[in-house]
C-alpha cells in the first residue's frame, strides 16, 4: 500500500481489496473497549471530590458562576435600560393573560414577579424573558373552565328567583386548580430535568411546535371576541369547543355593546400604528415606545371620568388588591384531574423556552443547557404553584424586546421583577377601572408573531411537503380537539410521519462512474453504468422489522431476480431429477431381471444369481454406475446457477467487455465456456451487493431477513456480499450470530469497490487487477 503524489492536485491511492477480517488485521481491531468498566464508572459517579461537588454546584445554580465575573462596566447599563423596558411590558401582558387563565388579573403580575426571579437563578439562557406567554395561559384557562364552570357557581336567589353567579367563590377555586396545574407541571419538569430527560423535546418538531402555536393563537382570537364586542357568551370545553364558541359569539352579537366596540377599535388602531412605527424606527430608536403601558394608563383615565361601566356598561378589571399574598400549599387532591394538562402545558412551555434559548445563545455565541433550562423552568412553576401563579414560558415580543435594548444577563429579569413588584405594592388599585376590552386589545396586538407563522406554508410547500403536512394537522388538531387533546394527537401523527418515510424509502441500483470508485444511483446519474453480473443494491433508510419484507420486495424487483420463483424452478427441477433417476434405477432391475432369467446371471458376472437381494435394494456399484450416466448432461464443473436460464452461450471465450478506464475494473473473460458462472441469463446476475452504509442499526428481524437472503441466494448460487457497515452494525450482527460456517465475516467488505473487484476476480476475471487505485481531486477537500 501506498500514496504517491502525482502531480498538484491529486494524488493515487493503492491498495489490496480488503474484506472485514482483513480490515480488522490491517487497521488493528481493538479487542477489549476503551470505556471505563461500568464497576468503575458507577464508583466514579459516587465519588466525591471538591472540584466535582464545585462543578455540580455551579452547573445546578448557574448564577454562581457568572454572577461574580458580572462586569458592571459593560453589562450594567444595557441590563438597566433593557429590565425597565421589559418590565414595563410585563405589566399589561401580565394583566391580560390572567383573563386567559381565567384567574383574576392580579394573578397574571404575581407569574410575572416569582417565577422570573427563580429562573434568573437557575436559568442558563441570558436572553429570554420568562413569565406570562399566551399559549401557556388559554391552556391554563382551558383547564380552569372546565373542571370550575360558571354553572357550579350559580344560585337562585330566595326572593326574587333570579340567578346569581357568586363570581368571589369561582374565581378562588379557579386559582386553586391554575396553582396545582402550575405546581404539577413544575414537579413534572424538574424530575424529568434532573434525569437528563431535555432531549425529549426533540420529538417537538419546529413545524409541529409552530403549527402547534398558531392554533393555540386562533383559540386565544377566539377566547377574546367577547370582551372585544361586549357580549356575555357560555364556556365551553373538549372538542369542537371552538366551533361551539364561534357558533355562541354569533348568537350574541346582536347584544353587542357599542361603548365597548368603539373602546376596541379606539385600541386598537393606536397600538397597531405605534407597534408599526417601533418596527419602522427599530434602528433610529434607543427604546421602542411602551405604547401597551401609555395605552392602559389612557384607557384607565378615560374609562374613569367617562364612567364607562357605570353609564355605558363597559365591562373592566374590578378590585385589583395591593401587596403580595403569603405563600400557601396548593390543593393537592385536583392533581388527579390535572395530571394530563399539567404535563402537556409544561412541555410546552419548555419547548418555546428551549426554542428562543437556542436562537439567541447561536446569535450571541453561547451555550443553553437543556437539561438545566428544564430543571429552571420546573422550579419556576414549582415556586410559582405556592404563590398561586400560573404556568410560565419564554415570551417572543419580550426576548426581542430585551435582545434589542442591549439586555445582556440575566439580571434584566431582576430588575423587571422590581417594577412589577412597585405596581403590585403600589400602583395596582389605580388600573380597577381598565376596560377588559383594552387587554383583549393588546393581547391580540402581541400575537402578530404567532400568525406571521402562516407564512410557513407556501415555504414548506416548496421545502417539504410532509412538514408541511404535519404543521397543517396540527394546526386543525389543535383548533378542533382543543389544547390538551390536539397536542397528543399532533405528536402521534409527527411520529407516524416518521415511520411512514421509514416504510416508503428509496431502493437504489447503484452503477459505476468510470474513471472513479464512485457507486451512483443509476436512475439519477447518467454516467453510473451497470456492472454486467453484478447488482449492487441500497436503502435511503435502516431496515429494521417494520420494512424488513419490503426491502427483500424491492430487492427482488430492482434486480429482476424472483428468488422464490427460481427456488421453486430448481426444486421442482431436483424432483424431476430424483423422478429420472429413480425411473433408470427401476429400468435397470428389470433389464437385470431379464438378463437372470435368460441365463441366470447378469453380464460382466457382475451380480451372480444369489445376489438378487442386492440387485433389488441396489449395490452402491451399481446405482453409482446408474447415477453416472443419467447426470452426463449435466456441467462437469459441479453447479448450476439457476438464476440463469436455459438460453444463450454467455461471454465469447476470451472477450473482454465492460469495464475500462482509470478505475482499472475490466470485465472477465470467460476461458472455460460457461465455467464458473453456470448458463447464460437474461441479466446475467452471478453477484449481488447490498450496501448498508445508511444503517444505523440492526434488530433481529433485519439479522433473520439477511440470513434468508444469504441462505436462498446460496441455493440458486448467486454470490452475496455486504458492504458499507458502520462498526456498530458489525458488532451488533456479531452478537446477533448472524456469521457461520455458512455466512462467514469474509463476506463482508468495507466499500462496494472492493467488493466489486472481489467478485470479478472470483468469477473469472483473471485479468483484473487487485490493486485498489483511483484518482481524487484535492480541490474538494480544501474546499471543505
Amino acid at each position: 500500500m501506498g500514496v504517491e503524489e502525482q502531480k498538484a492536485g491529486e494524488f493515487y491511492v493503492e491498495r489490496d481489496v480488503m474484506n472485514e477480517l482483513v480490515l480488522d488485521e490491517l487497521a488493528r481491531r481493538r479487542t477489549h473497549s476503551t470505556r471505563p468498566p461500568l464497576k468503575e464508572r458507577v464508583k466514579d459517579s459516587l465519588s466525591c471530590s471538591v472540584p466535582k461537588l464545585k462543578q455540580t454546584v455551579l452547573s445546578f445554580i448557574p448564577i454562581l458562576s457568572w454572577l461574580p465575573r458580572y462586569s458592571v462596566r459593560q453589562d450594567a447599563l444595557g441590563d438597566l435600560i433593557a429590565g425597565l423596558s421589559v418590565g414595563i411590558m410585563h405589566l399589561p401582558m401580565g394583566l391580560a393573560y390572567a383573563l386567559l387563565a381565567s384567574v383574576p388579573p392580579v394573578y397574571g403580575l404575581y407569574t410575572s414577579f416569582y417565577p422570573v426571579l427563580v429562573y434568573c437563578i437557575f436559568g442558563t439562557s441570558k436572553h429570554i424573558s420568562v413569565g406570562t406567554f399566551a399559549v401557556t395561559s388559554i391552556m391554563i384557562g382551558t383547564t380552569t373552565e372546565r373542571l370550575a364552570p360558571n354553572s357550579d357557581f350559580t344560585f337562585l336567589n330566595g326572593t326574587n328567583g333570579t340567578a346569581f353567579l357568586n363570581v368571589a367563590a369561582r374565581d378562588a377555586y379557579r386559582v386553586q386548580i391554575a396553582a396545582s396545574t402550575t405546581l404539577l407541571s413544575g414537579i413534572f419538569l424538574f424530575l424529568l430535568g434532573m434525569v437528563r430527560f431535555g432531549f425529549m423535546v426533540t420529538f417537538l418538531s419546529d413545524p409541529l411546535v409552530r403549527g402547534y402555536m398558531t392554533g393555540a393563537g386562533i383559540q386565544v382570537v377566539l377566547s377574546q371576541l367577547p370582551s372585544l364586542f361586549g357580549i356575555i357568551t357560555g364556556r365551553f370545553t373538549g372538542p369542537l369547543s371552538q366551533i361551539y364558541l364561534l357558533i355562541d359569539i354569533c348568537r350574541h352579537l346582536p347584544q353587542t355593546n357599542i361603548a365597548a366596540v368603539v373602546v376596541t377599535l379606539v385600541a386598537l388602531a393606536v397600538l397597531i400604528v405605534v407597534k408599526e412605527l417601533n418596527i419602522y424606527y427599530e434602528k433610529k430608536m434607543p427604546v421602542p415606545i411602551p405604547i401597551e403601558l401609555l395605552t392602559i394608563i389612557g384607557a384607565t383615565l378615560i374609562s374613569y371620568y367617562c364612567k364607562l361601566n357605570s353609564q355605558y356598561k363597559v365591562a373592566v378589571i374590578g378590585k385589583i388588591p395591593r401587596g403580595l399574598q403569603p405563600p400557601s400549599s396548593p390543593n393537592s387532591s385536583l392533581w388527579s384531574s390535572v395530571v394530563g394538562d399539567s404535563f402537556a402545558i409544561g412541555i410546552v412551555g419548555y419547548a418555546v423556552n428551549i426554542s428562543l434559548g437556542k436562537i439567541f445563545a447561536q446569535k450571541h455565541s453561547y451555550k443553553v443547557d437543556s437539561n438545566q433550562e428544564m430543571v429552571a423552568i420546573g422550579l419556576s412553576n414549582i415556586v410559582g404553584g405556592f404563590f398561586q401563579c400560573h404556568v410560565v414560558a419564554a415570551s417572543p415580543p419580550r426576548t426581542l424586546l430585551q435582545d434589542s435594548t442591549g439586555g445582556k444577563t440575566q439580571l434584566v429579569g431582576v430588575v423587571s421583577s422590581v417594577l412589577v413588584l412597585i405596581f403590585i405594592l403600589q400602583l395596582g388599585s389605580l388600573f380597577e377601572e381598565l376596560p377588559k376590552a383594552v387587554l383583549a386589545c393588546i393581547v391580540l396586538v402581541n400575537l402578530r408573531g404567532l400568525f406571521v407563522q402562516f407564512k410557513d406554508i407556501p415555504d414548506l410547500w416548496k421545502s417539504n411537503k410532509v412538514d408541511l403536512l404535519v404543521w397543517l394537522v396540527t394546526l386543525v388538531c389543535t383548533i378542533l380537539l382543543n389544547l390538551d387533546i390536539g397536542l397528543a394527537a399532533s405528536i402521534a401523527f409527527a411520529m407516524l410521519t416518521v415511520i411512514f418515510r421509514a416504510q416508503l424509502p428509496r431502493y437504489s441500483i447503484l452503477g459505476h462512474v468510470p474513471g472513479t470508485e464512485l457507486y451512483l444511483d443509476r436512475d439519477t446519474y447518467e454516467e453510473a453504468k451497470e456492472i454486467p453480473g453484478i447488482t449492487i443494491f441500497r436503502s435511503s433508510t435502516t431496515m429494521y422489522y417494520t420494512n424488513a419484507e419490503l426491502y427483500v420486495d424491492a430487492l427482488q424487483e430492482k434486480s429482476g431476480i424472483d428468488i422464490g420463483k427460481l427456488l421453486m424452478k430448481k426444486k421442482k427441477r431436483d424432483a424431476e431429477q430424483k423422478r429420472k433417476d429413480k425411473k433408470e434405477q427401476n429400468k435397470a432391475k428389470k433389464e437385470a431381471k431379464k438378463q437372470k432369467g435368460v441365463n441366470g446371471y447378469l453380464p460382466n458376472s457382475t451380480v451372480h444369481p444369489e445376489d438378487k437381494g442386492d440387485v433389488e435394494n441396489g449395490s452402491p456399484d451399481l446405482k453409482g454406475n446408474q447415477m453416472a450416466i443419467s447426470l452426463v448432461d449435466k456441467p462437469t464443473n459441479g453447479q448450476v446457477n439457476w438464476a440463469f436460464e436455459q438460453q444463450g452461450t454467455g461471454f465469447d471465450r476470451g472477450s473482454e467487455t465492460g469495464f475500462h478506464g482509470d478505475d482499472h475494473i475490466t470485465q472477465m473473460s470467460n476461458t472455460g465456456g460457461e465455467g464458473e458462472m453456470g448458463k447464460s441469463s437474461v441479466n446475467d446476475t452471478h453477484t449481488i451487493i447490498l450496501d448498508l452504509s445508511t444503517a444505523s442499526f440492526v434488530d433481529m428481524a433485519t439479522v433473520k431477513t439477511l440470513k434468508n437472503i444469504f441462505l436462498n441466494c446460496r441455493e440458486i448460487d448467486i454470490d452475496i456480499y455486504i458492504t458499507g457497515c458502520q462498526v456498530c452494525v458489525v458488532e451488533q450482527l456479531s452478537i446477533a450470530g448472524f456469521f457461520s460456517e455458512s455466512i462467514p465475516k469474509s463476506r463482508l467488505f468495507p466499500t462496494i469497490h472492493d467488493a466489486v473487484l472481489h467478485s470479478l476476480r472470483l468469477h473469472g476475471a483473471s485479468d483484473v487487477p487487485i490493486i485498489y487505485e483511483y484518482a481524487l481531486d484535492l480541490t474538494c477537500t480544501t474546499k471543505m
